[in-house]
């Protein structure tokens, strides 16, 4: 019977390590006797600082924290906190929310309390990009009714215009109007493309795709367009990061419009940092297959930033704060990362300008193919 309790006391601690969220047990002194691996990484203490001292010093800081748990420990009764709590940990800010439960037992008087920290900051980063996702996809279905009502009578004027060309040759003032027309429905045509490609893009091919390579060759075509302005590329690449499955000439396109944003973005005299690393904060979960792990690529500016109103709008079709933009660069790039299975996310950055992270499944070829 004492091997079963052991054996079960075993499962439930493994059980509770592989919880995404953070659990925390303190006895009735408040002093703390479990410390799970997520309340490790959301706290960013470890259990050697944690195990045996007093949960209220630990985290004297965080006053609803603190009073909840007091007020389980001595009233014996589950309590949650209504809103959403700010989680300090060093320079970082997590928003969570808080229940806290007694430890009870049919025998025994209460055992203390477990504090369970549910991350808000990936659901709320989610719920941001389902309703860009879904803002996007109610806009392509309009763009392409819209697209090809206007290629048909676009076509006309342009063939239109430059058999008028013909019929005006040697009126030079005339032929800048027809030249200027055909340059005109050729430049709107261009925009049509690129809204079709909004609703039906070539499907995905994959293949191996080394991202460091690719953001290698990349850099290399920016470096020529942005030496005039002594912008500098800083790199802080992970090594140990395999070839993930990928659309590479997609990709090319995805990440080659998000560092030539991040340079007309910058001011001169300033730097690009691009780092890729292993995603702590989201997996793509597949039906019947493990979680898989994301890298994540991301690319910062020091430019002026992107204020919260502007980043409910940066997927939006047209919308644009460049000039001479048209507002469609990112739409697409959210496109192609969606049919990667992928995030894409803008973040402000601290020290100024603007983060923006791409986050790919890093799986086998053959489940990507299964999956498409």
């Amino acid at each position: 019977m004492s091997n079963l309790r052991q054996l079960s006391s075993q499962l439930h601690a493994i059980i509770l390590e592989n919880i995404d969220d953070a659990v925390i047990a303190v006895d009735q002194q408040g002093d703390i006797v479990f410390f799970n691996s997520a309340a490790q990484h959301y706290t960013g203490l470890s259990e050697k600082q944690t195990l045996g001292k007093s949960f209220f010093k630990c985290f004297q800081w965080q006053e609803t924290l603190c009073y909840l748990t007091r007020t389980t420990l001595n009233e014996g009764r589950s309590i949650s906190s209504h809103e959403t709590v700010t989680l300090r940990t060093g320079s970082q800010h997590r928003q969570v929310s808080i229940t806290v439960s007694p430890i009870l037992s049919a025998i025994e008087p209460q055992q203390g309390a477990v504090i369970v920290l549910h991350d808000l900051t990936r659901v709320q980063s989610l719920e941001g990009a389902v309703r860009h996702a879904d803002r996007l996809a109610m806009i392509e279905t309009m763009s392409a009714g819209l697209a090809h009502e206007i290629k048909n009578p676009l076509g006309g004027i342009k063939g239109s215009a430059q058999l008028l060309q013909v019929e005006l040759e040697g009126n030079i003032e005339l032929q800048e109007y027809t030249q200027l027309i055909v340059r005109e429905t050729e430049r709107v045509n261009r925009i049509i493309e690129e809204l079709l490609n909004l609703s039906r893009p070539r499907k995905v091919q994959p293949e191996s795709v080394n991202i460091g390579r690719l953001l290698d060759e990349i850099v290399t075509l920016q470096k020529s367009t942005a030496i005039d302005r002594d912008i500098c590329f800083r790199w802080q690449l992970d090594p140990s990061i395999p070839d993930i499955p990928g659309d590479r000439d997609l990709l090319m396109r995805l990440f080659l419009n998000l560092i030539k944003n991040g340079c007309e973005a910058t001011s001169d005299n300033s730097e690009i940092l691009i780092e890729t690393r292993i995603d702590t904060e989201y997996h793509l979960s597949l039906p019947g297959t493990r979680p898989t792990p994301m890298v994540q690529v991301s690319i910062s500016d020091q430019g002026s930033g992107i204020s919260a109103a502007e980043l409910e709008k940066v997927f939006t079709p047209f919308y644009t704060t460049k000039a001479g933009g048209n507002g469609l660069g990112l739409p697409i790039c959210q496109k192609i990362v969606t049919d990667h299975e992928g995030l894409l996310q803008f973040v402000g950055r601290s020290a100024g300008g603007t983060r923006v992270k791409v986050s790919l499944p890093l799986f086998h070829t053959s489940t990507t193919t299964k999956g498409k």
